[in-house]
């Protein structure tokens, strides 16, 4: 029988995603304090900018936890840190400059634990990269971010050392080492919304089943078979409920074939719980996944093909992005929902 336990590198990554969105929500604490104490206009400025990026790469980063579907905690040392941290911001030991400094420090962790999850992702698996692809656009901002403190600590500083201004030209040398790093970077595009539409994350999640299809086919290893059957089965699972929950009624009063998708989805349903039962080392197994896939990718084709355009033609862009809420929230709930019934199972 198939185990859809998690390993521990997977694990490991959904621990350090839970830092990372802990993490974001002191960043964006920290900046609405620096935006009341500071009385520079420009730097407010820069700083309203700033907390505009990462109240939107808190959302960002949401969408890549439900996404992986691995559900994770932070460590019990960074809550602490964090708090240390905040309890430190909000007190008056700190000048500004110090307080910025130490945003400074906090944005560079955030950034090194988005690339190292994105390098993790690389010898982790195919489908944990397609999963948090949307995180290449929060490590970006957030190396932008260390060049737009760089400066403001500059001005900072200065004045408070010397009580003079900064020579000129500081914010046009900043702006040269964001397009510098734009340049490094390359295709990496910032997204201007903190939500996707319900059909880029329809996409993410059949992308990722494509991957793990893939993967599963092409492993000889059963234990590897294991875990990417185990990840398989649970996303499958709770892409389609959120589905049923979700998208389905939405789009039934404008796609009259909506009872036939609801029937493709309860026969991959019990094709999944049919294939649990069989040892992954077995001869039939793969045969039986293949089965799946197939059956599956009918299913994607038929929603990408009629489903979609009835989205796109049906519901305003806004309409768009809060489905989209709703699936993640359903997702996620449903998430929490198995992994209670697993831990159940297994004690």
């Amino acid at each position: 029988m198939v185990s859809t336990l998690d390993d521990t590198k997977r694990l490991s990554i959904a621990t350090k995603l839970a830092d990372m969105k802990a993490l974001q929500n002191l960043l964006i604490n920290n900046e609405q304090q620096f935006i009341q104490d500071c009385t520079d206009d420009e730097i407010r400025d820069r700083l309203q900018d700033m907390l505009k990026d990462d109240q939107k790469n808190l959302g960002i980063l949401d969408t890549v936890i439900v996404q992986y579907g691995v559900k994770g905690e932070p460590k019990k040392t960074s809550q602490k840190m964090i708090e240390q941290v905040q309890e430190l911001m909000e007190g008056s030991e700190l000048t500004l400059f110090e307080k910025v400094q130490e945003h400074e420090l906090l944005k560079h962790k955030q950034t090194m634990a988005g690339l190292l999850i994105h390098k993790a992702a690389q010898v982790v698996g195919a489908d944990v990269e397609a999963a948090i692809a949307p995180l290449n656009t929060v490590n970006f901002e957030n190396r932008a971010h260390q060049e737009q403190l760089k400066g403001i600590l500059e001005i900072l500083g200065v004045r408070e050392l010397t009580g003079l201004q900064p020579q000129q030209g500081l914010w046009a040398r900043v702006q040269d080492a964001v397009a510098a790093l734009t340049g490094v970077v390359g295709s990496v595009v910032t997204r201007t919304d903190d939500e996707m539409t319900i059909r880029e994350l329809l996409l993410m999640d059949h992308t990722k089943a494509d991957t793990l299809f893939m993967e599963i086919l092409s492993a000889n290893d059963p234990q590897k078979i294991q875990e990417y059957f185990g990840q398989l089965y649970k996303d499958i699972k709770v892409h389609g409920m959120a589905e049923e929950q979700v998208v389905y009624p939405a789009v039934r009063p404008y796609y009259e074939h909506t009872q036939e998708i609801y029937a493709q989805t309860d026969e991959v349903m019990e094709m999944l719980d049919e294939i649990k039962a069989v040892d992954p080392a077995s001869s039939e197994f793969k045969a039986k996944v293949e089965q799946l896939r197939t059956a599956v990718r009918t299913h994607i084709n038929q929603e990408e093909k009629d489903i979609f355009p009835k989205l796109r033609d049906n519901f305003s862009h806004e309409q768009q992005k809060q489905m989209a809420t709703e699936f993640k929230t359903a997702k996620s709930r449903l998430q929490e929902q198995m992994a209670a019934s697993l831990t159940e199972q297994d004690s």
